[in-house]
């Protein structure tokens, strides 16, 4: 039956890759897969666990031997990924270490809302500077006139999968006793100075959303070095429980009924003691089991997308009078997310020019929040934050940039398409 199984899923397989090779539309992202993933994910279904369990461990160790860290925690998206990793800063358990509510955390508003959101959660302020084009990362140059004795950290996003200036910001956390927190979801694979990003900072977060370098269908990582750290995400991803047995285990300190914890009896079951305030943010052995299968492609997909941008880059590169293109951070290798431009001819309309290219089958998306600040929740939530100094360049992208795909699953035919579109658009404008 097994076996039955295993063969419909190839052939399953075969026929969506068959399809999706047969689409007249280019989308800004999407997801590349085999029968594997299908294989691995119905066999995760049989053994019916489904739950965190041995597919979870194997992805993670996985991760880990990807990245070089010694510690992942798989869970449930990027998301909560970036809420565990920040609220793990402020555990009481860090002591005089923690962040505190009120505290300011320097970051960009140019970036996803998740980034932002996960501060805002844990009633800290973000404090946010401008970008740099044509990068898109944080301006380091203003780093310094944004700190205040508030300040206890910097969380960033990798634009993109373009390294941020890492040497600086680490340099300027360093120097001001700062967490550093590294929003690596669009950035897997991205290497700055030779090393892996989301290895840089006191902890980092991964995503693997469809759109991302690699999929798990939902599903996100926390990646760090710290054993404390480690432990603390470990604990607010399950629960808030201080037991660290894994899922289907028990008694694995062997003292299960003789904790005193708390106000607790002694004696209060080890499994129903809470150290942490938790969630349950677990990833599922389901997901996991396809994140398996894609991990064995990452170096591939990695491969593919630095050699995708590459070749758009040069038919794009004409178009350098009409718009701002992107350029990898100095000393960076970026497995890209997407290319970005910036329109700065005054005559291109933006809103125009997207609907012209959806209009002939060419995906495209903005820089996700563009300026959050002007975002209805952030005006209508009253939401506490600072600017430091202007956020001309932030402005700019929020209406003027966009993106379209470079994701393994395109091809320089679906990039030629691109540039002849961008082509008769740009000469019916002119």
């Amino acid at each position: 039956m097994k076996k039955q199984i295993q063969k419909i899923a190839e052939q399953a397989a075969k026929e969506l890759i068959l399809k999706n090779k047969k689409r007249s539309y280019i989308p800004a992202s999407g997801k590349v897969f085999d029968e594997k993933e299908l294989q691995n994910l119905i066999r995760a279904s049989l053994e019916g666990w489904w739950t965190e369990g041995k597919w979870v461990k194997k992805f993670e160790e996985g991760l880990k031997d990807f990245l070089g860290a010694k510690f992942v925690s798989a869970c449930s998206s990027g998301s909560s990924a970036n809420l565990l990793a920040f609220s793990a800063l402020c555990s009481a358990t860090l002591g005089k270490k923690a962040i505190m509510p009120g505290s300011e955390v320097i970051t960009v508003a140019a970036g996803f809302p998740t980034t932002i959101n996960a501060i805002i959660q844990n009633g800290c302020v973000p404090v946010f500077v401008d970008i740099t084009l044509p990068t898109y990362n944080i301006d380091v140059t203003r780093l310094e006139k944004a700190l205040s004795r508030k300040t206890k950290a910097v969380m960033v996003a990798h634009t993109l999968g373009n390294p941020f200036e890492l040497t600086c910001v680490k340099a300027f956390c360093k120097k001001h006793d700062l967490w550093l927190i590294e929003d690596n979801c669009d950035a897997l694979g991205s290497k700055y100075k030779g090393k892996l990003t989301g290895t840089f900072g006191d902890i980092a977060t991964l995503s693997f959303y469809p759109a991302h370098h690699i999929t798990c269908a939902e599903g996100g990582a926390v990646i760090t070095n710290n054993a404390e750290l480690f432990k603390i995400v470990r604990s607010i991803r399950d629960w808030g429980k201080h037991c660290w047995c894994q899922s289907g285990q028990d008694d694995t300190c062997k003292n299960r009924f003789n904790w005193k914890l708390g106000d607790l009896p002694e004696g209060y079951d080890h499994k129903y003691i809470y150290s942490e305030v938790g969630y349950n943010l677990k990833m599922s052995d389901l997901h996991a089991a396809i994140g398996v299968a894609q991990l064995k492609k990452l170096n591939r997909f990695i491969t593919k997308r630095i050699a995708n941008f590459g070749y758009l880059a040069k038919r794009l590169g004409e178009f350098e009078k009409y718009f701002i293109l992107p350029k990898a951070t100095k000393g960076s290798e970026p497995s890209w997310f997407g290319y970005l431009l910036t329109i700065k001819d005054p005559c291109i309309n933006r809103a125009n020019l997207l609907k012209f290219l959806e209009s002939n089958g060419i995906g495209t998306r903005l820089l996700f929040a563009g300026n959050i600040t002007k975002q209805p929740y952030f005006i209508n939530g009253k939401i506490s934050h600072r600017i430091s100094g202007s956020l001309t360049n932030t402005d700019d992208i929020m209406k003027n940039s966009f993106w379209v795909g470079v994701w393994p699953g395109l091809e320089k035919k679906d990039f030629d398409h691109i540039h002849r579109k961008m082509t008769d658009f740009i000469e019916n404008t002119k």
